[in-house]
């Protein structure tokens, strides 16, 4: 008897609860208080952290940054009807940094990885890249597959927590890698000859090797591996993944996003921006 009066009180309060302006509106609180893009609309800013790759992003002459990644960036701010404020980032600490609240979004040619993703969210990828590797044609003359440069006597530069360090570490598992902060580091080891080769993302080894002809090559014309490169946010903001998502399918079917894929991976037309 008391089962069958309590339950339809019990299943009654639960609706009211649930239909009930104060719950509603607290929902609604909770919502927003845990959405970025909510916080993002009421800022009237998004902020965007990354870190500097060629041509991902890049410091103009004119002191303002500029690449593929700043592109998507502005465009995707304006399309939220709020400016944009980006925050450069060392590579090591950008996921500590979004996870502190420093920025809104990783937008920095972030690939997508299980370790990565076991701190943060991504959205679907809007762009993919590879690993490539430029070398020296002093060092390592004749050299022209991977497994040339998995050797003890090899002597391999690398971003430090990039995916080109775990690629150099899968790939090249006998070779000796040293790691550094920035690809220019890195680049600069192979020219002064104290490292063979360097690992990194596509198309930067191939610029490198045009920029210095007479002392470094492309060994292997295709990247050895393909990646998935998608924004990055905390986890658990499913509102913001939404609405970044909904962005990337628009921009990729409208073909915008690979008219400025084009522009900055497949011409040189900026160049003369940063020099």
């Amino acid at each position: 008897m008391f089962s069958r009066i309590f339950k339809p009180l019990v299943i009654f309060s639960l609706i009211f609860a649930l239909t009930s302006p104060v719950f509603a509106e607290s929902v609604r609180e909770k919502l927003s208080n845990e959405s970025t893009i909510e916080k993002v609309i009421q800022r009237g800013v998004l902020k965007v952290g990354f870190s500097t790759f060629v041509p991902w992003a890049m410091k103009a002459k004119d002191g303002e940054f500029i690449g593929f990644e700043i592109d998507v960036a502005k465009k995707l701010a304006n399309d939220l009807g709020v400016k944009v404020e980006f925050i450069p980032t060392k590579w090591s600490g950008i996921i500590p940094a979004l996870l502190t609240g420093k920025y809104d979004v990783i937008i920095g040619g972030m690939s997508i990885t299980p370790k990565r993703n076991l701190k943060v969210n991504f959205t679907i990828p809007y762009e993919y890249s590879g690993m490539s590797i430029v070398a020296s044609k002093i060092n390592a003359k004749g050299m022209d597959e991977i497994s040339d440069f998995n050797k003890e006597d090899m002597i391999i530069a690398a971003r430090l927590g990039t995916t080109a360090e775990v690629a150099a570490r899968k790939y090249l598992p006998k070779a000796k890698l040293k790691l550094f902060d920035s690809e220019s580091q890195a680049v600069q080891e192979v020219l002064v000859g104290r490292a063979h080769a360097m690992v990194a993302s596509a198309p930067l080894p191939h610029f490198q090797a045009i920029k210095y002809p007479d002392r470094l090559y492309v060994p292997i014309d295709e990247n050895f591996t393909k990646e998935p490169i998608a924004f990055a946010v905390k986890k658990g903001d499913i509102d913001t993944l939404n609405v970044f998502n909904s962005w990337i399918r628009l921009n990729w079917d409208s073909g915008w996003l690979k008219e400025r894929y084009e522009y900055w991976f497949e011409t040189r037309k900026w160049e003369e921006r940063i020099k």
